[in-house]
């Protein structure tokens, strides 16, 4: 079968590769009819082509939730929806990856993934006005309409011929002005009954994540797994220097112990946050208040737990030397979570077991991360 090389960016996926689309996955040709669909969508509702047999002008966009590139138009996209919702345009976003061909590396610029719950609640904090549907169950609908990238746009006119397919505008960061609209133009162009002045263009964003990526999932599950993991000594001063945090980096600091279960139950958590932002400016420290003699017993689990962070054992018997080393604010409970920026600022704290979701966002969200490349 004839392959056609696709570069992605190191952005989109935590390292440079080689990605293939074979003929299966061919995009959807100018004057093609546009390929029907069932699909599920977040407001509890199905969809199929028909359902938008009433609209002058369809326009299908494939996004998804991860993608820096797709989260910085998001907000264009509900304005062109609230533009033209009274023209006679319907917009249908559809969401094409299989959760399951992506790796946490590739979730570097996010806190949410692309399965359906993860979905709903994008949906639901950006107060989406269009229907977000999902197709990374079969992707055949993807594989239909053959979308590269998100997000790429497909536009229909009335007898759902497709006239427009490609970018939204030309500049992918939010807060700068586009030259070049290339939807808003074709979209003008169908409701003036005009020809559409470019009907193809090229599309930047990630890639998408076909199912035959999941091997790359079972990789990189192999490549964690051969990491080494260690763990150091700290003292009371060595702790104080981490909270000073004269590094330029985010950092990530967990006070657990292996007598703890909710320190144990959380620890996974905190091991895929660590694989998803390491890329970044980020790092992940675990501090362990297991008592000094239980040494190997501390590293065993943080193999098992494939920890290849950077780990650390309290060697102090006076625990209150650490509490008031890390933070004089917590009273001791564990586990204990924070965020500390360079310069030694916290800027999020977690007693108890920690909430992901919440902690992703504090991540991505803050401004030594930032969802956009």
């Amino acid at each position: 079968m004839k392959r056609v090389l696709l570069y992605c960016l190191a952005a989109c996926t935590g390292f440079q590769q080689l990605c293939f689309a074979n003929d299966e996955h061919k995009t959807l040709p100018i004057g093609a009819p546009a390929p029907d669909f069932r699909l599920p969508a977040v407001d509890g509702k199905t969809y199929s082509l028909a359902s938008f047999k009433d609209a002058a002008i369809l326009v299908i966009i494939f996004t998804c939730n991860h993608c820096p590139t797709a989260q910085a138009y998001e907000k264009r996209i509900i304005k062109l929806a609230d533009d033209y919702k009274n023209k006679g345009l319907a917009l249908v976003a559809i969401m094409p990856n299989d959760p399951r061909a992506i790796t946490p590396a590739e979730l570097n610029y996010t806190d949410l993934g692309d399965s359906f719950e993860e979905m709903k609640i994008r949906a639901r904090e950006k107060h989406f006005n269009f229907p977000y549907l999902y197709d990374g169950e079969t992707q055949a609908t993807a594989k239909a309409y053959g979308p590269v990238a998100t997000p790429h746009v497909f536009i229909f006119d009335k007898d759902r011929k497709l006239r427009y397919e490609g970018r939204i505008d030309d500049v992918e960061k939010p807060g700068k002005t586009p030259t070049i609209s290339d939807t808003r133009n074709a979209i003008e162009a169908l409701l003036h009954n005009r020809a559409v002045p470019v009907t193809t263009t090229k599309v930047f964003g990630c890639s998408i994540k076909w199912r035959e990526k999941e091997n790359w999932v079972e990789k990189a599950g192999t490549a964690w797994a051969n990491e080494p993991v260690n763990i150091n000594m700290i003292d009371e001063a060595g702790i104080k220097s981490l909270m000073k945090n004269t590094s330029d980096t985010l950092r990530l600091i967990n006070i657990w112990a292996t007598w703890c279960g909710p320190c144990v139950e959380e620890f996974p958590s905190l091991v895929n946050i660590n694989r998803m932002y390491r890329s970044r400016d980020f790092e992940f420290i675990s501090i362990s208040a297991d008592d000094a003699g239980k040494k190997e017993q501390v590293l065993q689990f943080l193999k098992k737990q494939q920890a290849s962070g950077t780990n650390y054992l309290f060697g102090a018997d006076d625990k209150y030397k650490l509490i008031e080393a890390v933070d004089p604010g917590w009273k001791g409970e564990l586990p204990y979570t924070i965020l500390v920026e360079p310069g030694g600022r916290i800027v999020y704290t977690s007693n108890g077991i920690i909430n992901e979701a919440g902690l992703k966002k504090a991540i991505v969200e803050n401004k030594y991360i930032g969802r956009y490349y």
